[in-house]
């Protein structure tokens, strides 16, 4: 039976909805062992004041923020025009006067973020709102020890940047500031629906809210050791305070109000909401797993919060929580173990608790295809709660609703019929109140559970050997998403294998336990389990053999009623009385701890100016590198004496420096490269044998190391430099081993000669132009921009870092399978670097002649007419059809370019320790092309913007439909929807095209050749 038949009798029950309306310090729960900053540290203040510098000092101090440093803003006003980002530092302070007196827009901002937390430590953010960002307010990724208090994330009433009454220096300060909302009267109907136009409940006097506003608020994410607190999220489209993927996390003492979900945690190992008030969301709270995330959770405590008239209708567009029915004082999904008591659960339309699992969810239609995860929330143990007017406006499906047949929508729809025919077959368990039964409930649960599988093996890891235990949860496997999807959902874990009829084990894997000590208000229906959508195919059934007979036709309604099991709702909670059943209750989860703060002490303090004119204005020989320079930043190019001719960086390179280049590279807005390595007198790099096991992984290069890069762009014959940007491999003095990217821009240096001199805080706006003939391809180049952008230093690290590699910058392109190549310039201008004795030659090969790299393989196997080496791993020239050894056009060389070039352009970020790694989508040339390269698989964080209306990543056969190919294309025109989202304005043509040609043409509906592609397919 087709997915849509199975709302048939949600379908009719639509007309009975429309007729019934339907500040502590302490860091642990009681801890009182301290709070997780970092200890007080002498440092240094970085004061930035409102004004035009405001952004320029801020990315500034962003960037030479030290352990101990503390970042200032004061009162007042700030129009910040670019992301702030901190990344790779420790005990650093962001602070301001107060989330009401310092407020920093990014309204017009070129960034997506607001604030942006990446790879560091005991980092502390507080005091100050962010305001109107295209994306996320206040994000920490991969942070340990992260502080978020007493701040405020919050987009303007009616589209955030988008906004005609935006928040602004004129409106922020006084009592009628738009960002205080209070929460009297959420508009419960959806305006993008034209029947609720016609006098519906589309408006409140409160706050608008709209999909065009950012995804999150706070978005703490693969992290661990979080703390949110006193803090605020006000109209974010996604969640307004959510923290994920993260191992030990508190929320407490926040508000959340006009968010599509107010509070999320998801995929959480140990966390807790506790003294949180979250109202006029369309979701209060959330406790669930995703699905092909890089762990999943266990263990929530919800203590002391108060969910409130959260019936704000639905304004996501698209993502998870696109589906969030409205009226839902808290959901729980596929998440195992949680404490849910002293909290308040009043006046939400929809129900005060919603229990359900991803089998609620039809094949095809939300139902993961990953067997990783277990659909099911098990241990829930619900206790002295109080429940007040749940579950009694039921909001009803709108058009749009029905045409897409999307369950999660239709939701409310199907607990109330189900209910009300529940109410039906047991009198006296529902209110009397001209609803007829059609409602919700405090607790509203699907029911749904799975049976003891007994030919399900013990999964295994990537090597075949079984993945670890749970420490919590005996015999239940740790999954990572860097584990092969299995053939079946094990389940042996929650049953007891040595008895015959193999009892499942309770109270730890029985769904809920629901104690006496709660109290229920009359006015509502206590409890209401709806079977999910059991039930509905056999009611179908008998309506097809009596056509004329409806639901409320008495003799088709009793046979529906007596004949189809699970149809009608259940409304006996006892079943959940787990001390009345079984003899015990779940003990009660340990409270989380977040532990103190301790420095690595891998960062050195910042060099003095003196220290740093001493090393770079030194008198160097001629040819020379001066590498005593290379543990500074010099002020310019020329103080590290790279090139011969200290004004032109494709000119001969000093000392053993060689040029090289890569066999796809990453694109900048068709900048031509001028690549060149330089390592100190003595030493050599290390071949590293390329490999699944370590994907990002590149040639070790010895400290000193100096790898230069500069971007030219070639027109008319004549090529101009724009900048020359530098990773240089460094060591503190406590020994720790560091890249780190600093960029120079080309000028004039006023005496008609050229400089390039450090621009830590990047360049935006430069207009360039380039016609030029590919020396690959020979397919000719022609345009210009306008827009052409430096990144900042620290921009550089979220591209450059990943958890595997070293620390800080370490390059992206010298990996071995890059550079199994012949060297030839990318630029037909005829330069020194074009003419070096590596021209022509294998790289690998010239590099272990040269002695320049050791631990070589003994056999090459380089190929004399294509100087490709045989017995080395080799990656294709994207646009040159048959590169990859398969013939020229076939599906097998399509995909292989196709890859080659995600993985130079995307996958120093998609992979599962880089910068993207929470997307749990993932492009190094080794995996299985599956749902983790995004086949099928749905955003995790995507946004408006970013998808494009989309719904998957790659979406078999059809090119338009896949976010993809969107993002990458002419379509993605914000920074939020284009990627990569920096190093380009422009698209990259050639790529999109074959992009577009690989998904349009080779990859196909079929599980046997491209795991899960069948799910999505049409």
């Amino acid at each position: 039976m087709q997915t849509w038949r199975k709302f048939g009798v949600i379908v009719l029950g639509a007309a009975l909805l429309a007729a019934c309306g339907g500040s502590s310090e302490s860091v642990g729960s009681g801890s009182g062992d301290g709070s997780p900053q970092p200890p007080a540290a002498e440092g240094r203040e970085f004061l930035i004041e409102p004004g035009d510098r405001a952004t320029f000092d801020a990315v500034e101090a962003f960037i030479s923020a030290r352990p101990g440093d503390t970042i200032r803003f004061d009162c007042g006003f700030f129009a910040i025009d670019q992301t702030l980002l901190l990344t790779h530092t420790e005990a650093v302070t962001i602070s301001g006067c107060g989330p009401d007196e310092t407020v920093l827009s990014f309204r017009n901002s070129s960034g997506v973020e607001g604030i942006l937390i990446n790879s560091a430590r005991g980092i502390t953010i507080k005091d100050l709102t962010v305001a109107d960002p295209a994306g996320n307010g206040i994000e920490l990724r991969s942070v340990d020890h992260g502080t978020l208090r007493n701040v405020r994330t919050f987009w303007s009433s009616g589209g955030g940047a988008q906004s005609e009454t935006p928040l602004s220096a004129e409106n922020y300060q006084g009592e009628d500031t738009p960002m205080n909302v209070a929460c009297t009267d959420p508009p419960t109907q959806d305006p993008r629906a034209p029947e609720n136009n016609l006098g519906g409940d589309t408006t409140s006097p409160d706050y608008t809210p709209s999909e065009k506003a950012g995804r999150y608020g706070i978005y703490p994410v693969k992290s661990q050791n979080i703390l949110v607190e006193e803090s605020e999220s006000i109209g974010a489209s996604d969640a307004g305070i959510y923290v994920g993927q993260t191992s030990t996390a508190i929320i407490r003492d926040s508000r959340a109000v006009y968010n599509v979900f107010g509070f999320e945690i998801e995929n959480v190992r140990h966390g807790e909401y506790s003294g949180n008030l979250a109202e006029c969301n369309t979701g209060g709270f959330l406790i669930y797993d995703l699905d092909n995330l890089t762990q999943y959770g266990e263990r929530t405590i919800m203590r002391n919060n108060v969910a409130r008239m959260n019936n704000t209708y639905n304004f996501a567009a698209g993502g998870f929580v696109a589906n969030v029915p409205p009226g839902s004082g808290m959901i729980t999904l596929a998440y195992d173990r949680i404490d849910v008591y002293d909290n308040v659960f009043e006046d939400n339309n929809t129900g005060g608790i919603l229990h359900v699992s991803y089998e609620l969810f039809p094949e095809g239609a939300g139902r993961p295809t990953d067997r990783k995860i277990d659909f099911y929330t098990e241990g829930l143990r619900v206790y002295r709660n109080s429940f007040k007017n749940n579950g009694n406006g039921l909001p009803r499906p709108t058009t749009n609703d029905l045409a897409d047949g999307d369950v999660a929508r239709l939701l409310p729809t199907l607990v109330g019929v189900k209910t009300a025919l529940g109410c039906l077959t047991t009198p006296g368990e529902c209110p009397v109140d001209g609803t007829l039964g059609v409602r919700g409930g405090h607790i509203v649960f699907d029911g749904l559970f799975d049976e003891y599988d007994p030919d399900c093996p013990y999964p295994v890891d990537a090597n075949g050997d079984p993945v670890p235990e749970e420490e919590n949860f005996p015999g239940k496997p740790r999954h990572t998403d860097s584990d092969p999807n299995p053939e079946c959902h094990y389940n042996a874990y929650k049953f007891d294998t040595s008895q015959e009829d193999n009892p499942r084990k309770v109270p730890i894997f029985f769904p809920s336990c629901i104690d006496d000590s709660n109290t229920f208000s009359d006015d509502s229906l206590t409890y209401t389990n709806f079977h999910g959508l059991r039930g509905l195919e056999a009611a179908l059934a008998l309506l097809d053999e009596n056509p004329l007979g409806t639901l409320l036709d008495p003799t088709t309604l009793q046979a529906i009623l007596t004949g189809v099991p699970q149809l009608a709702a259940d409304l006996d909670m006892s079943v959940h009385d787990c001390e009345a059943r079984f003899g015990e209750t779940l003990e009660p989860i340990e409270p989380v701890v977040i532990p103190p703060f301790e420095p690595s002490g891998d960062f050195d303090p910042a060099p003095s100016p003196e220290q740093v004119a001493t090393l770079c204005e030194a008198d160097v020989s001629a040819g020379e590198v001066n590498f005593d320079a290379a543990p500074v930043n010099c002020p310019r190019l020329d103080h590290y004496n790279l090139f011969a001719d200290p004004e032109d960086p494709t000119s001969e390179p000093n000392g053993r420096g060689f040029p090289f280049v890569l066999n796809t590279k990453l694109f900048s807005d068709y900048a031509v490269k001028y690549r060149v390595a330089y390592m100190p007198p003595g030493t050599r790099a290390t071949y590293k044998a390329p490999g699944a096991d370590q994907p990002t992984g590149s040639i070790v290069f010895p400290v000193g190391t100096i790898i230069a890069k500069t971007f030219s762009f070639v027109a008319d014959a004549s090529e101009e430099h724009i900048e020359t940007r530098l990773i240089i491999k460094r060591e503190s003095s406590e020994g720790t081993l560091r890249w780190d990217g600093i960029p120079y821009v080309w000028e004039s240096d006023g005496n008609g000669g050229r400089v390039a001199t450090l621009q830590m805080s990047g360049r935006e706006g430069i207009a360039v132009e380039w016609d030029y003939e590919n020396v690959e391809s020979g397919v000719r180049h022609s345009g210009s921009t306008d827009n052409y952008s430096v990144p900042t230093a620290n921009q550089c690290l979220s591209c450059h870092a990943n958890n595997d590699l070293e620390a800080g910058s370490p390059p992206i392109g010298p990996k071995v399978r890059n550079l199994n190549r012949a060297y030839r310039s990318e630029s037909m201008v005829v330069t020194d670097q074009g003419r070096h004795p590596i021209a022509g030659n294998n790289q690998i090969a010239w590099m272990c002649d040269n002695d320049l790299m050791t631990g070589c393989p003994d056999d090459l196997g380089v190929d004399p007419i294509s100087q490709v080496a045989t017995n080395l791993e080799h990656v294709p020239r994207f646009n040159i059809p048959g590169d990859a050894g398969h013939p020229a056009g076939s599906d097998a060389d399509i995909e292989a370019r196709t890859r080659a070039w995600l993985e130079v352009n995307c996958q120093h970020c998609h992979n599962p320790r880089g910068f993207a790694a929470n997307t749990g989508y993932y492009l190094d040339v080794f995996r299985q092309v599956d749902q983790s390269y995004g086949i099928c698989k749905g955003p995790t964080a995507a946004g408006t913007e970013g998808s494009g209306g989309r719904t998957v990543d790659v979406k078999p056969g059809d090119a338009d439909g896949s976010i993809l190919a969107y993002r990458n294309g002419p379509e993605a025109d914000t920074p939020a929807a284009q990627m990569p989202p920096i190093a380009r304005s422009v698209v990259h043509s050639e790529a999109h095209a074959l992009l577009r040609q690989w998904i349009n043409d080779v990859v196909v509906a079929d599980d046997e050749r491209y795991p899960g592609s069948e799910s999505c397919a049409d």
